[in-house]
């Protein structure tokens, strides 16, 4: 079992950055991709990144050139670098794990474990 517990999240203006982290316990998270999600009021959870064992990162379209994301295995921990926020970022953040696979990364579906969420709210 992995634990992963959110933090960093806030209210921040239009083109402010926001750093969040992720810390996992109960197992290294080394061996397996992390990925980040979000869903907001009414959507359903979207995918928005993610870093494989060899780090390897993708990024959802509406993103890319703003966030990144990255890891360090010493420290069990996972991050996103939010830059130049968007009122439409505005959602619930989770970090994700999971085993590799070749299951689709988009369906949040396909991800093992989940943090509890940190909300991130970007005002025009």
């Amino acid at each position: 079992q992995v634990q992963l517990i959110e933090s960093g999240g806030g209210l921040v203006q239009a083109g402010d950055s926001l750093r969040l982290s992720c810390a996992a316990s109960g197992r290294a998270i080394s061996s397996m991709t992390m990925g980040w999600f979000r869903q907001a009021p009414g959507k359903e959870r979207e995918f928005v990144a993610r870093i494989t064992i060899g780090r390897n990162t993708f990024y959802t379209d509406s993103v890319k050139g703003r966030f990144t994301i990255s890891r360090d295995n010493a420290k069990n921990t996972l991050s996103l670098q939010m830059n130049s926020l968007k009122p439409e970022d505005t959602a619930v953040y989770y970090c994700a794990a999971r085993p590799p696979t070749a299951a689709s990364q988009y369906n949040y579906r396909n991800w093992n474990y989940w943090g509890q969420g940190t909300q991130v709210t970007v005002s025009s």
